[in-house]
C-alpha cells in the first residue's frame, strides 16, 4: 500500500480520536452533581451529613471537571437543579425529604428527565408510618428501600461484592467493615443487589443499583453510619463510583480517584 494511503488512514483515525476525546471532555465539563445533607441529628462522629457531603464533593473534583453543590436540605433556589446529572442524599429518611414536601413535583420532574439518584445510609429509607403512603413512589425511584427503624445490627462483617463486574465495584476488593446494618431491606427484582454482609446469622443486602424506567439510574446503600468508614479509600471509592455511574459518566477500570489529604478527611471539631 502507498504511503499516501497510510497518511489518509492516519488522518481519519486521528480525527476520530480527537472527536471522541472532545466528546468525553465535553461530557465531563457538563457533569453537575448536587449533594444534599442537613445538620447532625446523631452522636458526633456518626451521620455527619454535611461534612461527608463536602468530602464526597472534593473526591468528585478529582474525576474530571465536575461541578458540585452541597446543600443543607432541599435547595431553595430552583436554579441549582438546572442541568443536574445526579443528586446525592445523605440525610434522615429521604422518602419524606423528597416526596412529602412542597418540592415533591420538582423532585418528580428532575427524576423524570433521567437525573441520577444516590442515597446513603438513613437516606435510603422511608419511615414505617409512611410506608403505605409514600412507599410505592419511593421504591419506583430507588428500586428498593429499608423501612425505618425496623431491625438494626451494629457488627463487623466481610463486605461482599455480589456483582464484581459492575462499574460500582471497580477499584476495590472485599474487606471487613464495621457499620450499623439495616436488616431486611426490600429490594425489587428490577434492581441489582451489589453489596452484602452477614450479621446476626443472616445475609443482608446493603447496596443495590437500579436502572429506572424513566432512563435514570439510582444507587442506594444502607452503609455509612460511622464517619470513620468514609475515611477509608475503598469505602469512598464505592460511593464515588456510584455517583459517576448514576450521572452516566464512565467509571475508570481502577475505580474513581478518591485520595484526599488527611486534613480534608479529619472529623471536624465538635461544636
Amino acid at each position: 500500500m502507498t504511503s499516501a494511503w497510510h497518511r489518509a488512514v492516519w488522518f481519519v483515525l486521528s480525527v476520530a480520536a480527537a472527536l471522541t476525546s472532545s466528546s468525553a471532555l465535553q461530557a465531563a465539563e457538563n457533569t453537575k452533581v448536587l449533594l444534599i445533607g442537613h445538620q447532625p441529628d446523631h452522636p458526633w462522629g456518626s451521620h455527619m451529613y454535611l461534612h461527608t457531603s463536602g468530602v464526597l464533593a472534593k473526591c468528585l473534583k478529582l474525576n474530571g471537571d465536575i461541578e458540585t453543590t452541597v446543600s443543607d436540605g432541599w435547595p431553595a433556589d430552583p436554579a441549582q437543579l438546572e442541568g443536574v446529572d445526579s443528586i446525592v442524599i445523605y440525610t434522615s429518611p429521604a422518602a419524606e425529604l423528597l416526596l412529602d414536601g412542597p418540592h415533591r413535583q420538582q423532585v418528580l420532574d428532575v427524576m423524570g428527565r433521567g437525573c441520577g439518584l444516590v442515597t446513603i445510609h438513613w437516606a435510603s429509607t422511608v419511615k414505617q408510618e409512611n410506608y403505605d403512603r409514600l412507599g410505592p413512589a419511593w421504591v419506583k425511584l430507588l428500586g428498593g428501600t429499608w423501612i425505618s427503624n425496623v431491625g438494626l445490627s451494629t457488627d463487623t462483617s466481610l463486605l461482599r461484592q455480589l456483582h464484581p463486574e459492575h462499574p460500582i465495584c471497580r477499584g476495590w476488593k472485599e474487606y471487613d467493615l464495621r457499620d450499623e446494618y439495616y436488616l431486611n431491606p426490600e429490594v425489587t427484582d428490577a434492581a441489582t443487589a451489589l453489596l452484602q454482609v452477614n450479621t446476626k446469622g443472616q445475609d443482608v443486602i446493603v447496596g443495590w443499583a437500579f436502572e429506572r424506567p424513566d432512563g435514570g439510574r439510582s444507587y442506594a446503600t444502607t452503609l455509612g453510619h460511622f464517619y470513620d468508614n468514609f475515611q477509608r479509600e475503598e469505602f469512598r471509592r464505592t460511593i464515588v463510583n456510584a455517583i459517576l455511574w448514576t450521572a452516566k459518566q464512565e467509571v475508570p477500570e481502577s475505580g474513581a480517584s478518591v485520595a484526599l489529604p488527611e486534613a480534608d478527611l479529619a472529623l471536624p471539631p465538635q461544636p
